[in-house]
């Protein structure tokens, strides 16, 4: 048999471009981990899209690829944080981490020792009990923005503002544990999550916040 032969290119010449293979592309850049404090105002929700009468949460963040990290109720107001960090996203919002959340609660009533003993040590839903709390009085209260709109006074009930901190996650958690101990909440005002806080932030301002 005959052996094929090789014909050499000139000099200086490069084969034609369909025989050269294409260039890698480019890796994506990806965009720089970032976090966001919001001051979560009452009638809000935590998704960006308005819903029936409330609203949502592109009346006052308008940057794309960021994500909720724990959801805070649209009657709830306070800290909600944003990232666009799905391992960030995880570890803040998933309950198996155990990051702990404390809430500013106005609740219908004095609290007496015994009902903030029983909070501390766990109550009992329908879901289950909870796990132990931080709680105490908050005295005096906490100096907040005006609710809008006021919450509802009786002027004769009294009412007393309590800290309660956990690390759960469950639906509606710090009302139903006040519910269970006979003090209604009246208004609930989230002040930080682990190391984040509203510290400096007025309801609808946002700023980025340093990073764990």
């Amino acid at each position: 048999m005959t052996p094929r032969k090789t014909l050499a290119l000139p000099a200086g010449k490069r084969p034609p471009a369909a025989a050269r293979p294409a260039p890698a592309p480019a890796p994506a850049r990806s965009a720089p981990p970032r976090l966001l404090r919001f001051c979560k105002p009452y009638g809000v929700l935590s998704q960006f899209t308005p819903e029936g009468r409330w609203r949502g949460l592109k009346d006052y963040i308008d940057l794309p690829g960021v994500y909720v990290a724990g959801r805070l109720d649209a009657d709830s107001e306070g800290l909600l944080l944003l990232t666009n960090d799905g391992r960030l996203q995880a570890r803040i919002s998933d309950p198996r981490h155990k990051m702990e959340k404390t809430y500013w609660v106005q609740v219908e009533g004095l609290a007496s020792d015994a009902q903030l003993e029983s909070l501390r040590r766990g109550v009992l839903l329908n879901d289950g009990p909870t796990l132990p709390a931080r709680v105490r009085r908050l005295e005096p209260p906490p100096a907040l923005w005006p609710r809008d709109p006021p919450i509802r006074v009786r002027q004769s009930v009294p009412d007393c503002w309590l800290e309660i901190a956990i690390r759960e996650g469950r639906n509606r958690q710090v009302r139903r544990m006040t519910a269970a101990v006979g003090l209604p909440t009246l208004r609930l005002v989230r002040a930080a999550i682990g190391p984040w806080s509203i510290e400096g932030l007025a309801p609808g301002q946002w700023q980025d916040a340093p990073l764990l």
